[in-house]
């Protein structure tokens, strides 16, 4: 517990450091000096494999998990279907979050682009949580180019230790960060811990492998959240 206590300590004293470095101030107008060197359209692939982030068409992620004390299933789901944004044709991801018997609670499609470097870049998202009484929250939702939303990288090229970088950037709305704080070992696994300064109590840790992506999540503080990867399939679904 120690360990894990002086680990956010440090992660919250990098986040608050890289933040202003990168213009990020909680509460909002965070992305107002965020200027993303993303490369023109015709330097952008038509897969996306990248060894820690490879989306192949019709893969399906299977995780399990608990958030506070109820148990959730997340399937993450590669889709056949693309989206033009900004020019640029993004593989969209459906990411949908059920708790038993099932029961959805969360909607979510992800838009993903590489460039022919091997980055990956996150162009928006569009999230629907089902809310008691048919009621629906967009809160989090954001696409490249609207309302001043610019894009991030879900994936480095080549992730090296301390690297840091926005993810995604709607002021006030969507401001995660990422920092990569381990690489290596015998299954070459990548570990980052991503931060938003909009809910600076909250540190969570991502763990990559390499063809896979990621394969376990947990919350280190601000709750407790945990998912693991728990089956990886192939079919087409819409």
């Amino acid at each position: 517990m120690k360990a894990i206590a002086a680990v956010v300590g440090v992660v919250s004293l990098a986040a608050g450091a890289y933040a202003a470095q990168a213009g990020a101030r909680s509460g909002g107008g965070g992305c107002a000096t965020y200027e993303p060197q993303i490369p023109s359209v015709s330097h952008f692939a038509k897969v996306i494999d990248n060894p820690y982030f490879p989306l192949p068409l019709g893969r399906t992620l299977v995780y399990r998990g608990v958030e506070g004390r109820k148990q959730e299933v997340d399937r993450v789901h590669v889709t056949r279907r693309t989206r033009n944004i900004e020019g640029i044709s993004a593989t969209v991801v459906s990411d949908n979050v059920y708790e038993p018997p099932p029961k959805l609670l969360e909607k979510t499609f992800d838009y993903y682009a590489q460039d022919d470097r091997g980055n990956v870049w996150y162009l928006g998202e569009d999230t629907k949580e089902l809310l008691a009484g048919g009621k629906i929250d967009r809160s989090g939702s954001w696409l490249t180019g609207k309302n001043g939303a610019k894009p991030g990288l879900i994936m480095e090229a080549d992730p090296r230790v301390p690297d840091s970088y926005r993810q995604e950037c709607l002021s006030g709305e969507a401001e995660d960060l990422a920092w990569v704080v381990g690489r290596g070992g015998s299954k070459h696994l990548l570990r980052t811990l991503e931060f938003s300064p909009l809910e600076p109590s909250i540190v969570e840790r991502k763990v990559y492998r390499p063809r896979v992506g990621v394969i376990s999540e947990q919350q280190l503080s601000g709750g407790h959240e945990t998912l693991e990867l728990v089956r990886v399939k192939y079919r087409f679904a819409p």
